[in-house]
């Protein structure tokens, strides 16, 4: 079956086939370390995650880079507060970023470049644009200039003018348009800087992520891949410089963008005070809780995010991993089901995965034959392998949280056996109860619901 993907440069569904035979290359915008960074944040890595074990499982190789932003104004805010050099600040953030990502069950990519180790690159694709009179020098900037390309705006789909009226680009003197962007700018002595032909200073935003996509990955990449927010400026940007740098070559073939987070209804923005901060929701909640949520909803459209998401993630990998663990005695290897890779080659439907996930362990919960066991079992394991799922022992994940009492554990159970009275399961919930009478807990009907006490 044909792997397929919706192209943001052609706004189509496309066949998808690597540009090279023997190699798939994509690049996903990665964080700027200056903070935690929020949930929504998280869900580009966590979808295009599924999407590099799939490109590996169809493909010979994989060469899969997410950079790492460590100069930039707001870093440089941060440290200038603190007293402290940049990398102080960028060390710290993006450990607690890696530690974030290894917790949600996202694998290390391939490439990690920093845009501080790739200064010389940026200054030469700088000059090369200058050469080609694509960019200019004035006041110790250099900025590329958008009239030289035109082409710009068809990545985002808008002209000029409503570009410029709904992005925020400073207004300069020394700008000969409006909506020309900064290649690199000067940096005050208090400022990180490094030596150019422009003087001392520091390059903009958007050429980090083109020099550092062409020395790891060459001049015309496969993927490129990002949150529906960066289309505007950053991504419009990248793809001018770059072609422009190039000679007129594609810089990215695929172009894939997620959709945002919501609180009901609206953007999760710092700037709104609506931020769910990754790291304390790590700290909440099982991180792969987290990471069932984030793949809900088909990556190209909103999700609407809330606690009661999380709670029914939480609820229904419960309840997958007690099926796992009733076919304790099935013997089986993880095997991906046709259905589940047919879902995600179809633009990775993560939705239609997560239901097919729901009706093999139905299924499972139904078998009696031993071989049918052993059989579903092994298609449950491989279905989450696909989606980054259910690779627990089913006992480490009822223990989560455990204290030496083994309150949480227990709490699993009675929430378990809830859940499966509600999906009219009674032959599960019935096990249930039995296993929590044989360890001596008895339940109670409550006006607040079922609670749990030990038998004196």
């Amino acid at each position: 079956m044909d792997l397929t993907l919706y192209n943001t440069r052609t706004r189509r569904l496309e066949a998808f086939a690597p540009l090279s035979s023997d190699r798939v290359t994509m690049y996903l915008c990665g964080p700027t370390v200056y903070n935690y960074v929020h949930i929504g944040n998280a869900r580009g890595p966590v979808v295009f995650d599924v999407l590099a074990a799939l490109l590996r499982r169809r493909f010979a190789r994989l060469t899969y880079a997410r950079n790492i932003t460590d100069v930039d104004d707001k870093i440089n805010k941060a440290a200038l507060e603190l007293g402290v050099p940049i990398a102080t600040i960028t060390d710290k953030y993006t450990a607690v970023y890696r530690a974030d990502m290894e917790k949600l069950g996202v694998a290390p990519q391939d490439v990690e470049p920093y845009a501080t180790e790739h200064i010389p690159q940026m200054i030469a694709m700088i000059e090369k644009l200058i050469a080609d009179d694509h960019a200019y020098a004035a006041e110790g900037h250099v900025l590329f200039s958008v009239a030289s390309y035109a082409d710009y705006g068809k990545l985002s789909g808008r002209p000029m003018d409503e570009m410029i009226a709904g992005a925020r680009i400073d207004v300069a003197p020394y700008k000969r348009d409006p909506g020309d962007f900064v290649l690199w700018k000067p940096s005050t002595p208090e400022l990180p800087g490094w030596e150019s032909p422009w003087g001392r200073g520091r390059p903009g935003w958007h050429i980090e992520c083109s020099a550092m996509a062409a020395a790891h990955l060459g001049e015309t990449i496969d993927i490129h891949a990002g949150g529906n927010d960066l289309l505007f400026p950053h991504h419009e940007n990248e793809v001018a410089q770059s072609t422009c740098a190039h000679g007129g070559k594609v810089f990215a073939r695929f172009w894939l963008h997620n959709g945002m987070l919501d609180f009901g209804g609206t953007k999760m923005s710092k700037s709104l005070g609506n931020v769910s901060v990754l790291h304390e929701l790590l700290a909440k909640h099982p991180p792969e809780a987290l990471r069932f949520a984030l793949l809900t909803a088909q990556y190209r459209q909103p999700l609407d995010w809330s606690e009661a998401l999380v709670e029914q993630s939480v609820r229904t990998l419960d309840r997958l991993y007690g099926t796992l663990r009733d076919l304790a005695d099935a013997t089986a290897n993880a095997a991906i089901p046709a259905s589940i890779e047919a879902a995600l080659c179809d633009d990775l439907n993560t939705p239609a995965a997560l239901a097919e996930i729901a009706r093999i362990a139905g299924e499972a919960r139904k078998a009696t034959d031993a071989a049918d066991k052993a059989r579903l079992k092994g298609e449950l394991l491989g279905a989450g392998l696909a989606l980054g799922l259910l690779q627990q022992d089913p006992a480490t994940w009822f223990a989560r949280g455990a204290d030496d009492s083994g309150d949480a554990r227990i709490q699993a159970l009675v929430d378990e056996r809830i859940a499966a009275r509600q999906a009219k399961d009674f032959a599960r919930a019935d096990a249930i109860r039995k296993q929590l009478d044989a360890e001596g807990i008895v339940l109670e009907d409550t006006a607040a619901g079922v609670r749990w006490v030990r038998r004196a």
